[in-house]
C-alpha cells in the first residue's frame, strides 16, 4: 500500500478517531489518504490552536491526542502548543511533515530542521527514513507520549517517504503496560516518619487527576484525616466539599494555604510536578520532611531534600500507604481546619455583589452556581488564571483543566472546542481574558464550521492583566500592558456565533444558561472585569500570616 495510507492505518490501530491540523503541499499525501480513513480530521485556522485542541484531548482522555502541521512556518506555528503539553505532562503526538529527502541537506524552500527545533519540546521525536519503520515508529510515539510521566513526542514525515509503496502492515497495538508496584521498604519507612509526625499535610498535584488516582487519595485522607491542598492543576483530586481540602496552592503570594504549609512539619507530595509551585515557597528554611509519592523519583533541588520516596504506580503507592497504617494514624489540625474556613468564608462572601464592571470572585461564584459537577472548565493563562485557581471549587478530576506548566495564553478557546467534542453532554466553558482571546480567536470559525456548541467566556478590560499585576506588586507602577479591543461581540457574531456583553452583575447567569442551551453555535459571552481586586488581594494577601 502506499505510505501515507499504511501511516493512517497505524493511527487507526492506536484509537485515534480525530486529528486537528492545517492541510499543506508537504501533508498532501495523509490528506488525500484521509478520505478513505474513518479517522476526522479537523480543520483548524492555526497551527498552535490544533495543538492545544490535542493537548486538551490528551488530558481528559489519557489517550494521546494529534495534531497535524505541513513543515516550516507550519511546524513552528505548531510547536508552542506541543510545548506546552509536553511540560503539562499531555499526551500528544504531533506529526510534522516535511520536504523530500532529496533536498535536505542543501538550502531549499521552507526546509527547517524540525527534528532539532521539537527536540526540546518533546519526550521523543524521529523522522521516518523509510516507509518500512512506520508501524514501528508510530507506536513508538504513542507509546512513550502515553508512559507516566505522559508528554509530546513527535514524527516527521518526508513528502517522498509518505509517496513510497510498502508491503508492510500495521501491527496490533499492545496492551497497556502495567506500571510497577511500590517498594515494600519505602512504604515501611513513609508509615514511620508519618507515625513521627505532628502536622503532616498532603501536596497534591496533576498526577493525581492524570492517572485517576483520586479514589486512592480520598481514601488515604479519609483514613488518616490529613489536609490536602492541590496543585492548580490537580485541582478536583479532592473535593472542594471534603472537610480536609484546602483548596489550591501556588498563586506565587502567602495565602490562607501557605499559612497552613508554614505550620506544617511534614509534606506528603502525591503527583507533584516541581514545575508548577517550586518548593522554596512552601519550604522556606527547607526544614520540612518530605515524603515524595510518584511515578518517577524526585527532581534534585536544594529546598525539595526528600526523607522516603515511594517510587511507582501512584493509586497502588496509595493503596499500599493506606493498608500498611495501623488504627493510631490519624490527625486533624486545628490551625488547618481554621484555613480552611476562612476560605471558605471568602468564597461565599460576593455572591449578592452586584458591582459593575464585575468583580472576579462575582463571576466565578455565578459560574460555579450553573455549572454542574463534571461539568468542563477549561481556563486561559492571565488573571483569571489565578482567580480561577483560588475562586472556582471543583469537585470532580478533570472538570477544572490550567494550564499551568508551560502557561501559553491562547489555550481555552481551542481547549475547550476539543473538550466539547469530546463530551457532548456536559456544559463546557472556556474562559479567557481579552488578551488571550484575541490570540485564537480565529478558532471560532472551527467551531460555527463542526457545529460545536461549547460556551466561551471572555473577562474584558483591555488589558494583560496578570503583567500589569505582577509589575504593580514589583514597581508600583505599569508599563506597555494596555491595547484597544474591537467590538469583541459585532466580531464574534461576524464569525456565526451567538454573542452577547453582559450589562450587569444580574446578566450573567441567564447568558450562561442560554449559551447551555445551544445545541449547535458556540456562545461568546463578553463580560467588563473589575480588576481592581487583584491589588485589593495582593493587600489581604500581604496580611494573612499575622492572623
Amino acid at each position: 500500500m502506499k505510505a501515507s495510507d499504511l501511516f493512517l492505518q497505524c493511527l487507526e490501530e492506536e484509537g485515534v478517531k480525530e486529528i486537528y491540523g492545517v492541510p499543506g503541499e508537504e501533508n498532501a499525501d495523509i490528506m488525500i489518504s484521509l478520505l478513505d480513513s474513518p479517522i476526522e480530521f479537523v480543520v483548524c485556522h492555526h497551527e498552535q490552536a490544533a495543538a492545544f485542541m490535542a493537548d486538551v484531548s490528551g488530558r481528559l482522555t489519557g489517550k494521546p491526542g494529534v495534531c497535524l502541521s505541513t513543515l516550516g512556518p507550519g511546524a513552528t506555528n505548531m510547536a508552542t502548543g506541543v510545548a506546552n503539553a509536553n511540560m503539562d505532562n499531555s499526551p500528544l503526538v504531533a506529526i510534522v511533515a516535511q520536504a523530500g529527502t532529496n533536498r535536505l541537506h542543501k538550502e531549499s524552500h521552507q526546509n527547517m530542521d524540525a527534528i532539532n527545533l521539537y527536540k526540546p519540546i518533546t519526550k521523543w521525536n524521529q523522522s521516518v527514513f523509510q516507509a518500512d519503520n512506520i508501524p514501528e515508529v508510530v507506536h513508538k510515539a504513542f507509546k512513550l507520549a502515553a508512559t507516566e510521566k505522559p508528554g509530546a513526542c513527535m514524527v516527521e514525515l518526508p513528502e517522498d517517504i509518505a509517496q513510497q509503496k510498502t508491503l508492510v502492515r500495521p501491527f496490533n497495538a499492545a496492551e497497556k503496560a502495567r506500571r510497577p508496584a511500590p517498594d515494600e521498604k519505602s512504604v515501611k519507612q513513609a508509615v514511620e516518619l508519618l507515625a513521627r509526625a505532628k502536622k503532616p499535610i498532603i501536596l497534591a498535584g496533576n498526577g493525581c487527576v492524570r492517572t485517576r488516582a483520586s479514589k486512592q487519595l480520598n481514601r488515604f485522607v479519609d483514613k488518616t484525616g490529613i489536609h490536602v491542598a492541590n496543585t492548580f492543576m490537580g485541582k478536583g483530586a479532592i473535593s472542594a466539599r471534603h472537610d480536609r481540602c484546602l483548596f489550591a496552592a501556588g498563586l506565587g503570594l502567602k495565602d490562607h494555604v501557605s499559612y497552613a504549609f508554614s505550620k506544617a512539619d511534614l509534606v506528603i507530595c502525591i503527583g507533584y510536578d516541581m514545575v508548577e509551585w517550586h518548593p522554596h515557597f512552601w519550604n522556606i528554611g527547607s526544614d520540612k520532611k518530605i515524603i515524595h509519592i510518584d511515578f518517577e523519583p524526585a527532581e534534585v533541588d536544594r529546598h525539595y531534600r526528600t526523607d522516603v520516596e515511594i517510587v511507582g504506580d501512584l493509586a497502588g503507592s496509595l493503596w499500599a500507604l493506606t493498608e500498611s497504617l495501623g488504627e493510631g494514624h490519624s490527625w486533624d489540625t486545628r490551625e488547618f481546619r481554621d484555613e480552611r474556613a476562612h476560605m471558605l468564608e471568602e468564597l461565599q462572601g460576593f455572591g449578592t455583589d452586584d458591582g459593575f464592571p464585575i468583580k472576579p470572585q462575582k463571576i466565578l461564584s455565578d459560574l460555579r452556581s450553573v455549572m454542574r459537577d463534571e461539568d468542563i472548565l477549561v481556563s486561559d493563562v492571565g488573571a483569571h488564571k489565578m482567580w480561577v485557581a483560588r475562586h472556582y471549587p471543583t469537585y470532580h478530576p478533570g472538570s477544572c483543566i490550567i494550564s499551568n506548566g508551560f502557561c501559553s495564553m491562547g489555550i481555552a478557546l481551542p481547549g475547550a472546542l476539543s473538550a466539547k467534542r469530546l463530551y457532548p453532554e456536559k456544559n463546557v466553558v472556556g474562559l479567557s481574558g481579552d488578551g488571550g482571546f484575541l490570540m485564537n480567536v480565529q478558532e471560532l470559525a472551527t467551531a460555527v464550521q463542526y457545529d460545536i456548541p461549547a460556551t466561551i467566556l471572555v473577562w474584558e478590560d483591555g488589558g494583560y492583566g496578570l503583567i500589569k499585576w505582577k509589575q504593580m506588586n514589583r514597581f508600583g507602577k505599569y508599563s506597555h500592558t494596555d491595547f484597544r479591543n474591537p467590538d469583541l461581540v459585532r466580531m464574534a457574531e461576524s464569525f456565526g456565533c451567538n454573542a452577547v456583553r453582559v450589562e450587569s452583575a444580574r446578566d450573567l447567569i441567564p447568558a450562561l444558561q442560554s449559551g447551555f442551551l445551544e445545541k449547535k453555535k458556540p456562545t461568546v459571552i463578553v463580560v467588563p472585569v473589575d480588576y481592581g481586586e487583584n491589588m485589593k488581594l495582593t493587600e489581604k494577601l500581604g496580611k494573612i500570616i499575622s492572623h
